[in-house]
């Protein structure tokens, strides 16, 4: 059956595995996935313990729908508690880690504990062994999966591991499978690190039994033709998410030098396009139609002849927009370093930036950076720097703690110029203009974030019409919308709305891009709970999807209000106050976002989540979510 995978508790510290089933009233309440992982965590971490000692948790899970005829059922879920930010740590990844995780017959594993030496997991149908990772500790994310599988013999076997910059414990190491796959946001990789565990490695042959296999197949049918027949799919499919530099770009939504320009001129060689004389195809996770990960190979330098998969979007801004770089290649090679160093691309792009303006402005100088002249637009500069972060080496070391850290050490002025919420850095859009985004990255669980809340639909000026069907389900909502995204009309229910999205995606395992993110005519609640009975059974409506996705987000709530979070960290940056826009189109040149205006916005958040003035789930919202009694230990 779909519900029968177990769930692995794991103590590296001795060596001692138990495995366990998943009560059925806990896949009720949190499906799995993210949900199930929060549950885990606020039940087996004790308040205030240090990110990066043995006492932090780290939760590795699929989602309940991994690995079904669920369209795009591939997610990885890892959690902890963050070391870059002390709040909530959660990061998500595609490819076939998970799915193959299921088929050896977890869902969750619970790993506690720090090895005494380095090591790595192998998970065999049901079957778990900590093993000698001593040899491939070092090596790079490419190298290490190699090498496990030719120790294992098994060229299919998955794997999720570390490179040189969790082992080093930069707080922004991310997780990796496959060539392209991060788990990159909240530093999960550096939690991997403080354990010594260098990788997870999983292979499995069990049989996950679908309750209602020809109803699964006719609707998965059904959905797959309605995803493929969408414009956004058809670009993704040629492009990836760097079809959306283009369009942010000319609009004038993009953050360059760091946060001082909102439009990034000349730079037709990092439009998607330029990608055409490095690509090599598109590759796709699994269960995907979409295969939106290119595949390239750089052509020429000192890098020539490697291969490497992507960019995303948020490379094409991590390593040119925010920089100041208009060369492709530095582009292809940072995605390259940081995949292979294990370092998450957005902070790693958007820290390098924030130097780059403290350095102009005098701030910092060569005496700071090694000599290494931290000015917009040097591209040796932005890859030296990746070398550096990644090894903690010189002014990289400083670059490596994240952004609070960061700004303790330079001090001076620095914290004005650095762009962050909650102790992560944002990636190189610009919200001034977008009040919905904005307040979408004030108030993301794990910091400032794309993934968690963005109401990217807001942006296509869609008819009233069509926002009511959206945002008006499967919870009623009888407020107002607005179809201007300049608007601060209705964002409150936006924001909330494709959080309880993403939340429950998250718990079941599919990817976002298949569901309403980018475009208002994919996956939905109903989706959601179509997909849900016809491959487990389990009769569950949509607003009680909607349920558990509440339930979810607000037990990330508590557990960052019990790591210290208040009102304060739900908010922006100054110079989103304070410096309009210079640049753009006439709809978002001259904008910035209204202290006043900003403030109500947040107020209706909080009460559309059942919230106080001060963002603390109210006993009301506690008891009628379940949540009164937490922790209540049952696993």
């Amino acid at each position: 059956m779909a519900l029968n995978r177990k769930i692995a508790y794991i103590d590296l510290t001795t060596g001692e595995i138990d495995i366990k089933p998943i009560p059925l009233k806990l896949r009720e309440l949190y499906l799995g996935g993210r949900g199930l992982d929060v549950y885990l965590l606020y039940n087996h971490l004790r308040a205030g313990v240090d990110a990066l000692s043995s006492e932090n948790v780290l939760l590795v899970s699929a989602g309940i729908l991994v690995g079904t005829l669920a369209s795009a059922s591939t997610r990885t879920h890892v959690a902890a508690k963050s070391p870059l930010t002390g709040f909530i740590g959660s990061s998500n990844m595609g490819g076939f880690f998970a799915p193959e995780l299921r088929w050896a017959g977890f869902d969750h594993l619970v790993i506690k504990g720090k090895a005494e030496k380095p090591v790595y997991l192998w998970i065999n149908n049901g079957k778990i062994e900590i093993r000698n990772a001593e040899n491939i500790w070092g090596e790079g994310t490419y190298n290490t999966q190699t090498a496990i599988r030719e120790e294992l013999s098994d060229d299919e076997v998955q794997i999720m591991c570390i490179g040189p910059a969790g082992e080093k414990l930069v707080r922004f190491a991310n997780v990796r499978t496959g060539y392209k796959n991060s788990g990159g946001r909240t530093g999960m990789g550096a939690v991997l690190g403080s354990k010594n565990l260098k990788a997870i490695a999983v292979r499995g042959t069990m049989d996950i039994n679908i309750k209602y296999p020809d109803k699964a197949l006719e609707y998965n049918k059904k959905i797959i033709d309605r995803i493929t027949s969408t414009k956004f799919c058809q670009i993704m499919q040629k492009w990836g998410t760097m079809f959306i530099y283009g369009v942010t770009n000319t609009t004038g939504l993009v953050r360059v030098n760091n946060f001082q320009l909102n439009q990034h001129k000349f730079s037709e060689d990092i439009e998607c396009e330029s990608i055409e004389k490095y690509s090599v195809g598109t590759a796709g996770c699994f269960g995907c139609q979409i295969h939106c990960r290119g595949k390239y190979v750089i052509r020429t330098g000192s890098y020539a002849g490697t291969y490497s998969e992507g960019p995303e979007y948020t490379s094409q801004g991590a390593f040119g927009a925010e920089v100041g770089c208009r060369n492709m290649e530095t582009i292809l090679i940072g995605n390259h370093l940081v995949n292979d160093y294990g370092l998450d691309t957005l902070e790693t792009g958007s820290l390098i930036a924030w130097a780059m303006e403290l350095y102009e402005n005098g701030i910092i100088t060569d005496s700071d950076t090694d000599g290494i002249k931290l000015r917009f637009g040097n591209d040796n500069a932005v890859i030296e720097m990746i070398h550096k972060i990644a090894k903690r080496e010189g002014f990289g070391d400083v670059l490596a703690e994240g952004p609070v850290r960061a700004i303790g050490k330079i001090g001076k002025e620095s914290e004005r110029y650095c762009i962050h919420v909650k102790g992560m850095s944002n990636l190189h859009s610009d919200e001034r203009a977008t009040p919905s985004l904005a307040l979408g990255i004030a108030t993301a669980s794990r910091g400032s974030d794309h993934l968690r809340s963005r109401p990217a639909i807001d942006l296509y000026h869609l008819p009233l019409e069509l926002l009511k069907k959206i945002y008006c389900q499967p919870t009623p909502y009888d407020g107002p919308l607005s179809s201007d995204y300049r608007d601060y009309t209705g964002k409150a229910r936006m924001v909330q709305w494709q959080e309880m999205c993403y939340e429950a995606v998250d718990c079941l395992g599919v990817c976002k891009y298949h569901t309403i993110f980018l475009s208002p005519n994919l996956m939905n609640f109903e989706d959601f709970s179509n997909f849900l009975f016809y491959n487990t059974g389990l009769k569950i409506e949509p607003e009680k999807i909607w349920e558990v996705a509440d339930r979810a987000y607000t037990l990330e709530r508590l557990f960052n209000i019990r790591e210290g979070l208040t009102r304060k960290d739900d908010w922006l940056p100054d110079r989103y106050f304070d410096e309009p826009t210079p640049l753009g189109l006439d709809i978002v040149k001259g904008k910035k976002i209204d202290r006043k205006k900003f403030k109500k916005m947040l107020d209706e958040y909080y009460e559309l989540h059942g919230w106080d003035e001060n963002g603390v789930p109210t006993a009301e919202i506690l008891e009628k979510l379940s949540l009164d009694k937490e922790p209540t230990h049952i696993l």
